[in-house]
Order: structure tokens, then C-alpha cells, then sequence
């Protein structure tokens, strides 16, 4: 532990552990189905500062969340290894920058570079990676063996065709969120098994943007999503082999 770091996450004394494994959900809107999921079966809610944290019944997992954003979705993962994740799913949306993504396609993250700004703090690499022990469970579970190249920024609403254009021509970037290259680099600083899974909400990649997250066929795949992953985690072992 670095003595000249003034603030480090820790768990208080009144604090409970939580299971190893859980899944984060960013996005406020997939977070607060997945916490009342958790919630109805019987789950033990707990305080979270800006966000929420449930723990299953059984104490096998948790469902924590929402954190959007590079410096809160940080905050959050850091204080969730505080109090004794070490294998952590995050779930969340992301642009396409590729035509060969489509709203409501499912991704999996795999390399990410990073336009935001929590990550450099962690890492001086310049490319972010997941856990591949349990990248490669995610793709077993999941039934998908490909990942896709990330960028994550800080400024949705800065985004650029030339930038876009570029990020996809020097490195293959296929898709854009907002967290995703700072949990990669918060993981792999503390030394716990972090991987992602997105389900594409927008295109970024035609003439026009063409946002698809508010309607009825995106709901529902994002509903079926949240019930896939929670069940996997559950009854197909997701994190035995992390």
C-alpha cells in the first residue's frame, strides 16, 4: 500500500463482506431491474453511497450498481474489492462505431483504449484488457467467441465522425461506453478477475445517429439480458473456473 496515497477504499467496522463474485451494472436503468430481481428472490439489500448493492439469498453473488461514468463506476468497483469481490462482471450499453454492430446486438469487451480520464491514474499502459479466465467463462456461458475493441470517453456528446473514423482505423475500435477502460484498469491494479458484457443501444456509424435504447425490442432483449446473466451465474457456475 503506497503511504503517499492519502484515501484508500476500506471496508468499516459495521460493514459485511460480500460474496466474490457479482456483477456490476453501469447503466441506472439495467440496474435498477437487476437490484429488484435480486430484491423479490429474497436478497439482502445493503448501503452503497450513490449506488445500490443486493446479495443473494444464498450469499453466492452480488448485484451492485448503477455507476455511470469512468470516476464513479471506479469508485463503485473499488469499494465493492473493498468489501471482498475479486471477480466482477460489468453489464452495460455501448455505441457502435462498426456497421457490423446493430442495436441490440450482445458484446463482449476485449481490448479498450481509453478517452476518459480515471484510468492513467491506474495504469501507463496505453491499452486496457479484461480477465482472461473470465472472459473465457463469459464466452463459454454466453455462447459468443469473439470480443470487440472498446474506446471509452468521459465526453458522449464531443464524439466526432473524423475521431471515430480515426479510433477504428489505427486500432479497430468497433464500439464506445462510458466505463469500461477504467474498471480494466482498476481490476488489473488491485488484482481482481474483471470482464464485460454490452448490449448495443445505438449506432454511430451511419449519416444520422440512430439511438435504439428506448425502444420496445431493445427493452426487451436488455430485460432478457439482466435474467440471462443472473441466471448463469447462479445454476451454470459463471465464475467457477475464474
Amino acid at each position: 500500500m503506497n503511504p503517499d496515497i492519502i484515501i484508500h477504499p476500506s471496508r468499516a467496522v459495521r460493514e459485511k463482506t460480500i460474496p466474490s463474485c457479482g456483477i456490476l451494472f453501469v447503466n441506472p436503468t439495467e440496474a435498477k431491474v437487476a437490484l429488484q430481481i435480486l430484491i423479490d428472490r429474497g436478497g439482502d439489500q445493503r448501503f452503497l453511497f450513490h449506488s445500490g448493492l443486493v446479495v443473494s439469498p444464498d450469499n453466492d453473488f452480488f448485484v451492485a450498481g448503477p455507476a455511470l461514468g469512468a470516476p464513479m463506476a471506479a469508485m463503485v468497483l473499488e469499494k465493492l474489492i473493498a468489501l471482498g469481490a475479486e471477480q466482477v462482471v460489468m453489464t452495460g450499453w455501448c455505441g457502435a462505431v462498426s456497421p457490423d454492430l446493430r442495436v441490440g446486438d450482445t458484446v463482449l469487451g476485449g481490448a479498450g483504449y481509453s478517452g476518459e480520464g480515471t484510468s492513467q491514474h491506474y495504469t501507463s499502459g496505453e491499452v486496457s484488457k479484461p480477465s482472461s479466465r473470465l472472459l473465457a467463462s463469459l464466452k463459454t456461458a454466453l455462447g459468443i467467441d469473439v470480443t470487440t475493441v472498446f474506446w471509452s470517453t468521459d465526453a458522449p456528446y464531443r464524439e466526432s465522425r473524423k475521431m471515430l473514423k480515426a479510433l477504428a482505423e489505427r486500432y479497430e475500435v468497433s464500439a464506445v461506453d462510458m466505463e469500461y477502460t477504467a474498471l480494466c484498469a482498476v481490476a488489473a491494479f488491485r488484482k481482481i478477475d474483471f470482464a464485460a458484457v454490452f448490449l448495443v443501444s445505438d449506432e454511430l456509424w451511419k449519416d444520422e445517429w440512430r439511438p435504439g435504447f428506448s425502444g420496445k425490442v431493445f427493452k426487451r432483449k436488455s430485460k432478457a439480458q439482466i435474467k440471462q446473466l443472473m441466471q448463469h451465474i447462479v445454476s451454470l457456475s459463471l465464475f467457477e473456473d475464474a
